[in-house]
């Protein structure tokens, strides 16, 4: 070829680079999406510089794998049919095991050209390029947003060629383009600062953003939220005047001095601390602090989170958690009062029978009161022993017509004991004749029995006369209530609006559980009746119930002359000898006679050959088999004895649960022990007018 020749090549080169290189710059700003021109743009390029590879390569951080150079666009020479390789991704792994790679990398971010024949390369690229028919290679540099983002490549897989100045030039200039290009971009940098800014105004987290100098430069919504304070207002205000607790800030003159001091061990921690907010408030916080470093600024990105819902829900599942473990133990109580119960129900059911008995046919006056006083003392047991049990029964409201005299008599039984050996002299005011409402006996009595051992712990301190006054009345509307009165010190104003929460008390660890009056405002609630304290003067502490008023009355429980009950044969079953003979001796009296069976065998055995009875007794628990078994199986045998049936038992915790299981209709009547002559007359009385007959 000659030197005009060449020069004509040359000069169709320099034309044609220059005016691929106007081309593509018209082409990336016209562009919308520089991502969707780029395998056009490298065509347009290649084909200038008679190539037949362009590769637009990207520098990406992949997660716990390093950089890798990876390829964003590519355009091969359809000519070649397929037999040129496609563009290799190279790991940092790669780069790292890699003189020259390494080496190339350094070049790059320095914006240096990489360019040259395949044979003089060695190690990966040399069998890299080799494998992909490349003989001869050019690369620029690509930068956006000041930093390296690739980089942009031809390649001649047909000879071995020097490039010129002017296709070098062109490569730059299509990088400048480029770079410029993904700068602008929606795709990239934009949508890049769309989702910046949306995680920031998202976040439920708190972000702050302080300089070095120590001011806020960023202030999100949930920043907003938590301080109270407005970005508008903060930004540019110091974070040791703003939101660092007042006793923190002694001896800073700054946020700067505050955070290169006191907050430096924070940084780079995720740890719980405390804050403030715009009204003076400290408030517990978890803060996330760490460093970035932005075109040579030190800045401080805090993520904070308010501890305080987190905190409340803390406290709310310990006082779960204390809840149920009061009633794990409310429901050992029971099951432990159950078990005694049934063991001191027997033996005292055999004493007030038999004292009843003595006294009743006893021919000296002397006698006669002694058997008196022993009946008296052994019901007045058994009543203490039914209160016990009625207060941790484990059952729902049921609500049936309710002497409150009787209820507090029995609250006042339970917690006699407290009084007496405290020195504690107790005034009862009760109202005349029956005082009724309707409520559940068990839980109003646990209500007026909370009332009473309040008052005596109130009392424990007091020097001088100690006197709890009781009462029971009838309101002008008309309520049936009572109220538990004492002369101790009374409850200081600053805590009166909490004392009906639950786990609140201020009596000593280990005196007071916190749930007596939240249980007892609970229980009232529940039979729609109200509950509220009382200041007494000089000093002391009146709690007072209403409940709903209810209309008519009732005969006092014995009131009236004793009738026959009409009933003259009875079944009695039970494995205490004592007690069945107690029972039997008590219904002689009344002029039934009784037929005692110590043991079970079954229906057809045990009624076959002896008169039917006009009532069957049965003690609930049995060895071998139970009151409820028999009951069934008498139903079976003897269906007109279904209301004829009578359970004797001491533990009403456990028949309660045996009797809810049978239908309505079908549910047995209940004695329970220690009974009395009056217990067993109204058994008695029930069971004849419930069978219709003339009493």
């Amino acid at each position: 070829m000659t030197a005009e020749a060449a020069r004509t090549d040359m000069q169709a080169s320099r034309q044609g680079a220059a005016m691929a290189a106007v081309h593509v710059v018209r082409r990336l700003r016209e562009a919308g999406d520089w991502q969707r021109e780029m395998e056009g743009i490298l065509e347009t390029l290649c084909r200038s510089m008679d190539c037949q590879r362009g590769i637009l390569f990207r520098l990406r951080e992949l997660p716990g794998e390093g950089f890798a150079q990876s390829v964003a666009a590519y355009w091969i020479d359809p000519t070649f049919g397929g037999e040129l390789a496609s563009p290799t991704v190279i790991m940092q792994s790669i780069i790292n095991s890699d003189p020259l790679l390494e080496r190339l990398q350094e070049d790059e971010r320095q914006g240096k050209v990489f360019a040259g024949h395949t044979r003089n390369l060695e190690g990966f690229l040399r069998a890299d390029f080799e494998k992909q028919s490349i003989k001869s290679f050019i690369s620029v540099s690509v930068f956006a947003h000041g930093h390296l983002w690739g980089t942009l490549a031809v390649n001649d897989c047909v000879a071995e060629r020097e490039w010129t100045d002017e296709e070098e030039a062109t490569l730059h200039i299509i990088a400048l383009a480029i770079g410029d290009a993904i700068e602008h971009s929606p795709s990239e940098a934009h949508a890049s600062e769309v989702i910046r800014r949306t995680m920031l105004q998202a976040s439920l987290d708190a972000i702050v953003v302080i300089d070095e100098s120590g001011s806020i430069i960023e202030f999100n919504p949930a920043a907003e939220k938590m301080f109270g304070f407005h970005r508008s207002e903060i930004l540019g205000k110091d974070l040791l005047d703003t939101i660092v607790p007042h006793y923190y800030r002694k001896g800073y003159a700054s946020g700067a001095e505050y955070m290169a001091g006191r907050g430096a061990p924070m940084v780079g921690q995720r740890l719980e601390t405390v804050t403030q907010n715009a009204a003076g408030e400290i408030f517990p916080i978890e803060l996330t602090a760490t460093e970035m470093r932005v075109a040579d600024r030190r800045l401080i990105f805090g993520s904070i989170r308010d501890l305080r819902e987190k905190l409340r829900a803390e406290e709310e599942i310990n006082r779960q958690r204390e809840k149920l473990h009061q009633n794990e133990k409310m429901a050992a109580m029971g099951s432990l009062l159950a078990g005694v119960s049934h063991e001191l129900n027997n033996p005292l059911a055999v004493v007030v029978a038999q004292s009843t008995l003595l006294h009743e046919f006893a021919t000296d006056a002397q006698t006669k009161v002694r058997a008196e006083k022993v009946r008296a003392a052994a019901e007045r047991c058994g009543r203490i022993v039914k209160s016990f049990l009625s207060m941790v029964r484990l059952h729902p409201t049921e609500q049936a017509e309710t002497d409150l005299n009787q209820v507090m008599r029995a609250a006042l039984e339970v917690t006699a004991y407290g009084a007496r050996s405290s020195g504690i002299i107790i005034d009862t005011d009760f109202a005349n004749g029956p005082l009724l409402a309707m409520a559940d006996a068990d839980h109003v009595t646990q209500v007026a029995a909370n009332f009473l051992i309040n008052s005596q712990h109130a009392l424990a301190a007091v020097t001088g006369e100690r006197r709890i006054k009781v009462r029971t009345f009838r309101s002008e509307r008309g309520n049936p209530g009572f109220s538990v009165e004492d002369n101790g010190p009374g409850i200081p104003e600053a805590i009166r609006s909490r004392i009906f929460e639950s786990y609140f008390t201020t009596k000593p660890v280990g005196v007071g559980t916190g749930i007596g009056l939240s249980i007892s405002k609970s229980i009232i609630e529940r039979h729609n009746g109200n509950i509220w304290f009382e200041e007494v003067e000089p000093h002391g502490a009146r709690f007072v119930v209403w409940l709903p008023a209810i209309a008519g009355g009732a005969a006092k429980a014995g009131e009236g002359p004793a009738r026959s009950s009409g009933l003259l044969h009875a079944l009695v079953i039970d494995d205490e000898p004592d007690v069945a003979a107690s029972l039997s001796d008590i219904l002689e009296l009344m002029g039934v006679k009784s037929r005692v069976v110590p043991s079970w065998t079954s229906a057809g055995e045990v009624l076959s050959g002896h008169i039917p009875p006009d009532i069957v007794f049965s003690d609930l628990r049995m060895p071998g088999t139970s009151g409820i078994s028999i009951y069934r199986e008498l139903l079976a045998e003897r269906p007109q004895l279904a209301k004829r049936f009578v359970l004797v038992t001491g533990d009403m915790i456990g028949a309660k649960a045996e009797i809810d299981s049978q239908p309505p209709h079908q549910r047995p009547h209940i004695l329970e022990k220690p009974f009395s002559t009056l217990d067993v007359r109204g058994i008695l009385s029930t069971v004849a007018e419930e069978t219709s007959i003339d009493i």
